[in-house]
């Protein structure tokens, strides 16, 4: 197994990453050092002078924009966006609320089209997804730009900035296809940022992804409006969707959204067919009452049904939360065992690696058909999705 190397490129905090098994990046780029998904490594940054910054196709600034179809005209040349429930009204000149999306000359456009700020292949399990093709590797694409704004946000370096802060590849959909055939992944993930803000750029990609064979994942806060959630739809495969919280003043005040739009769109997700896993971030003192988690457990069981995978997520310090403690491991526990009493059959904890809640077990004869170390499968007792040992089918993309 090769080991991982790291290279840092510069003051202009650009990362490009090479990994082996246990990695994560072929290309990656960020905004600065300290995203989420670099502070897992351990691995210290050696220097390497045999890299060459000048060979990264990168760019900081604007790359290009695409004209999109998802605004309104209003008066005075002024447009309104309808992709998500935000629906920012634009004078001529002025962004929404994503950043990435602008009124020009009465026409609304999309700024980050074939611009992403980070292309990645690492693990499925890193989005996660732990019942869609355990073991395999997926292409990450982002760019900048978010439609919400959590305080415990893990890549706010890249998703609450605006594209000109970023360095981004100018990369259009067909590069994205090459690379991911290239690297030989099955599957391009829309991930770390919200790609409900590059939904233009998303839908051209999986069109072509689907037409090369390629399933298509997505990681999602969700909110987003209904006509462009289920033309979305029709292009996925699975959605890990990030239920923040099950508390209406909780998701205004840290998420900056509503509740009741990110549950509607839950179940549109689930109606449309699309393979769901959820994933639910406990952060001490303020969305770790297990009362509430219990009610969320239960509606998980009820509204969308107890074989949807559900992960626990460990909270770490971070962006406008940084006075807080990371999640004590016992509350996380504590939180899936209310989990399975509500009747869910799949509860996981994310970020504690080595637990046994990373596992998968089969509900039926309990045995374990999928073992995991942090992204790393040690075991797989599965045979197009049917458990080894009793037979039972185990909902998921397994093949």
């Amino acid at each position: 197994m090769p080991e991982k190397e790291i290279f840092t490129v510069g003051v202009n905090r650009r990362l490009i990453l090479k990994a082996g098994a246990y990695g994560a990046c072929i290309f990656c780029l960020a905004p600065v050092t300290g995203c989420a998904f670099f502070q897992e490594s351990n691995q210290e940054t050696p220097a390497d002078p045999k890299f060459d910054p000048a060979s990264v196709s990168t760019k900081k600034g604007l790359i290009k924009s695409e004209l999109s179809p998802w605004f309104s005209s209003l008066d005075d040349k002024a447009v309104r966006c309808e992709l998500c429930p935000k629906s920012c009204v634009l004078p001529v000149g002025e962004r929404g609320h994503c950043r990435v999306r602008e009124n020009r000359e009465g026409e609304g456009y999309t700024l980050v089209y074939g611009n992403p700020a980070l292309v990645q292949e690492d693990p499925v399990e890193r989005k996660p997804f732990f019942h869609v093709l355990p073991g395999s590797r997926a292409l990450s694409i982002s760019t900048a730009g978010c439609n919400l704004a959590c305080k415990f946000c893990e890549v706010w370096d890249m998703a609450l900035v605006s594209p000109e802060e970023v360095h981004a590849y100018d990369m259009p959909p067909e590069k994205v296809i090459a690379l991911a055939l290239e690297g030989n992944v099955p599957s391009i993930s829309y991930a770390f940022g919200e790609p409900v803000v590059f939904y233009e750029y998303m839908c051209a990609i999986a069109e072509k992804a689907r037409e090369a064979g390629l399933l298509n994942l997505m990681h999602t806060a969700g909110y987003i409006n209904p006509e462009p959630l289920l033309a979305l739809a029709e292009k996925l495969d699975a959605v890990n969707f990030d239920l923040k919280g099950f508390n209406a003043e909780f998701y205004r005040e840290y998420v900056g959204g509503e509740l009741e739009t990110a549950l509607e769109n839950l179940k549109s997700f689930r109606d449309s067919g699309v393979h769901i896993e959820i994933t639910s971030i406990v952060i001490p003192t303020v969305n770790d009452d297990m009362k509430i988690i219990g009610e969320m457990c239960r509606w998980i069981a009820e509204e969308l049904g107890p074989e949807v995978p559900l992960h626990f997520a460990r909270f770490y310090p971070l962006y406008r939360l940084s006075n807080l403690p990371r999640t004590p491991v016992s509350t996380l526990e504590k939180a899936r065992e209310i989990a399975l009493e509500a009747g869910l059959k799949y509860v996981y904890l994310a970020k504690v690696t080595g637990h046994a809640a990373e596992n998968t077990f089969c509900p039926n004869c309990a045995e374990k058909v999928v073992g995991r170390v942090g992204f790393v499968i040690e075991e797989l007792n599965l045979e197009n999705g049917s458990c080894n040992f009793c037979g039972s089918d185990l909902p998921g993309l397994w093949a």
